[in-house]
């Protein structure tokens, strides 16, 4: 992460998962991800249908994603 734009993200950047921290690493990466507004991608699951107005390459990469 050497160009961070949120400094917030720093937290993640010194505080590296190594499993034995594993409470404090989704507190922080909950903080980091509630102040750049994408706290909701741990929060939902994926739609089961694809949007309808999504064009070609959005799908493809939306299918890339989800496997």
């Amino acid at each position: 992460m050497s160009s961070i734009k949120n400094p917030l993200a720093a937290i993640l950047d010194s505080n590296k998962f190594t499993g034995l921290n594993n409470q404090d690493w989704l507190r922080n990466l909950n903080i980091v991800l509630a102040s750049e507004k994408l706290l909701y991608t741990l929060e939902k699951s994926p739609p089961k249908e694809d949007p309808a107005d999504i064009s070609p390459e959005e799908l493809t990469k939306l299918k890339k994603l989800m496997g």
